[in-house]
């Protein structure tokens, strides 16, 4: 049987009450700009939410690194959209963020047997948008300069795996 939550260098694991005051500091601006199309502003913790939640956290130090989930989830439609996001940038560019999407899809995949899994990144972020693309999401299309930054206009891309794509590519 496979671990579903355990990765080489990282594991998917249940959000701890301790994990607010440390993703707080994550909520600068850049973090924001790069995560959310919202604009950025410190936020509350948010209430519980429906969405299957995680945290990023290194197998040998236990060590919180971000965050991953699968939210607007549609059973009846075998479909998600997706959310990732690593903390400090120090943790950015090491894999840790590609081995929790592999996670992330396994999870939906093979545990919750859903067929589609999509997700929306703005055009800006390119090393989210590399990695999303070596997991096998596809570009299925854009809303072109919806996220205004700085005085710039950014497409919103929207990408999408389907259970078969990632097998696939899981038997290479």
């Amino acid at each position: 049987m496979i671990d579903l939550f355990t990765g080489t260098a990282i594991s998917l694991a249940a959000p701890r009450s301790s994990d607010i005051e440390e993703m707080k500091t994550w909520r600068n601006s850049h973090y924001l700009r790069m995560v959310d199309t919202d604009y950025a502003f410190p936020k509350v913790p948010e209430s519980p939410s429906k969405a299957l939640e995680f945290r990023i956290r290194t197998n040998e130090e236990d060590q919180l690194l971000g965050f991953a989930a699968l939210h607007s989830i549609e059973w009846n439609n075998q479909c998600a959209l997706l959310a990732i996001g690593i903390g400090e940038e120090e943790h950015r560019g090491k894999g840790y963020g590609a081995e929790a999407l592999q996670l992330l899809l396994q999870y939906a995949f093979y545990e919750l047997n859903l067929n589609r899994v999509g997700l929306d990144v703005i055009s800006y972020n390119e090393p989210a948008i590399r990695t999303y693309r070596k997991a096998g999401f596809k570009e299925e299309g854009r809303l072109r300069e919806t996220v205004l930054r700085d005085g710039k206009a950014f497409d919103r891309i929207v990408m999408g795996i389907l259970r078969r794509e990632w097998v696939a590519l899981q038997a290479e």
